[in-house]
């Protein structure tokens, strides 16, 4: 019999100071890879665990995160198994946690790029994700070559307790992701009232109290993005033929369309009296969180308003879908030159306040599966305040054009796609008062 013969002799024990073999160097390789395999996905678990086990807003959201970061831990502990399994191999089970370490990057990778291919957005880590992924199916073949469940003491046990273990996670994974932000109600109570007005004998002018009131009366903390209350006076023709309905509809040309129409008013026009911000942009309203602000309005007792119209408006943005970087809360002024990007001529644009930063899902799994997304707001005392998200990052691309240009040029698919997505949301109340009544009061 030929000893030499390798196809026909097999070495049966040994020291665990002695391999039975003269390639030393292919077993260096692989642990090797392996060791950077397993290096590259405690990376990537604490990465994706370390924002959402800390600053999730949820308590599924944040089980995740922890669950990511166990799963980095299993990692760590990986790494000296490697060199045990194909080295000295004294841990009975170092195999089996190498096999563990794999399978979580496998499940990892595969979630990654599931998500990553619903948007399809080139970005830089998906290269990392798919590396990893074909990394860990290597990994997974070497492994079972190696038959490396046969160091189990109970290998059915095992298999059961990593079936429950996925299962768990992707049940808290679709339960935060997918379900809680879709389930959970908003509810807000909004009122803008006019109180008794003010004034003397010898004032030519009267006051009229104006209260704005909000309150977060549903489960789910909100960013307010922008806000506005704006009182507006309606001037108006009496109509005594009753034509008045008929103006509802502009001219052939003209292509407008008035949602109210009065039989006896015609001509109904409005002028701006006062407009403000409310809380102010980025502020928070918790659960159960309410806001009041008391203005006094100045309407001179000669005044021709027929009615007074008090608008409180405002955008809001769910926090357990979203959160709003700190720079958001920095306003830029598009009169200013010095704005940079920002700035634009007034005779073009006219004159706003922007707010503009970076907002990121509230999962960091969605986070690092597309572009970043960026939020921008508009506001000026005589104009509807204007929101919006999208992938555009103004401070990067383009810088040779207006902010409002770009505004103009976004696909409002996207637009849409995006608002839906972080929960963006208007919410509003209306309230008027006859302008005869109050001067009646005043007296």
């Amino acid at each position: 019999m030929d000893l030499d013969d390798r196809s026909r002799v097999h070495w049966r024990g040994g020291g665990s100071d002695f391999w039975p073999d003269d390639r030393g160097w292919r077993r260096r390789l692989v642990i090797a890879l392996m060791l950077v395999g397993l290096l590259a996905s405690l990376g990537l678990h604490v990465a994706i665990g370390w924002a959402d086990a800390l600053g999730a807003l949820t308590f599924a959201q944040r089980l995740v995160g922890v669950l990511f970061l166990l799963a980095g831990v299993v990692e760590g502990i990986a790494l000296p198994a490697v060199v045990d399994h194909w080295g000295r191999r004294q841990v009975r089970l170092s195999g089996a946690l190498v096999l563990l370490g794999v399978l979580m990057t496998l499940a990892t990778t595969s979630l990654l790029l599931f998500l990553w291919l619903q948007e399809r957005e080139y970005i830089a880590t998906v290269l990392i994700f798919l590396g990893l992924w074909l990394w860990s199916l290597w990994a997974l073949h070497a492994l079972i070559r190696d038959k490396v469940w046969r160091g189990i003491p109970h290998p059915r046990k095992f298999a059961l307790g990593v079936t429950v273990t996925a299962l768990m996670t992707a049940v808290s994974l679709g339960y935060s992701i997918l379900y809680q932000p879709i389930a959970a109600p908003m509810h807000f109570v909004l009122r803008a009232e006019f109180g008794t007005p003010r004034t003397d004998s010898g004032s030519p002018y009267v006051h009229v109290p104006l209260v704005l009131y909000a309150k977060n009366d549903g489960g789910i903390p909100v960013y307010i993005v922008i806000d506005d209350y704006t009182v507006t006076g309606s001037l108006a023709k009496f109509s005594g033929s009753g034509d008045g309905l008929k103006e509802w509809k502009g001219d052939q040309e003209g292509g407008w369309w008035n949602p109210e129409a009065e039989a006896y008013r015609s001509d109904v026009t409005y002028e701006v009296v006062a407009s403000g911000q409310f809380q102010g942009p980025g502020s928070t309203l918790d659960a159960g969180e309410e806001f009041k602000m008391e203005k006094v309005i100045t309407l001179p007792k000669s005044t021709k308003y027929e009615t007074l119209n008090a608008d409180l408006q405002f955008a809001i943005l769910r926090q357990d879908r979203g959160k709003i970087d700190d720079e958001f809360y920095n306003p830029k002024l598009s009169w200013i030159e010095s704005e940079g990007r920002y700035y634009c001529p007034p005779d073009e644009c006219g004159e706003h306040v922007i707010y503009h930063g970076r907002v990121r899902y509230n999962t960091n799994l969605i986070n690092v599966t597309r572009k970043p997304r960026y939020v921008a707001a508009f506001w000026a005392p005589e104009e509807s305040p204007d929101v919006f998200i999208s992938s555009f990052n103004f401070k990067k691309e383009k810088k040779n054009q207006s902010i409002y240009g770009i505004y103009q040029s976004l696909d409002a698919g996207e637009v849409s796609r995006e608002a839906e997505r972080y929960g963006l949301v208007w919410a509003s109340v209306n309230s008027e008062v006859s302008v005869k009544g109050l001067l009646k009061q005043a007296r």
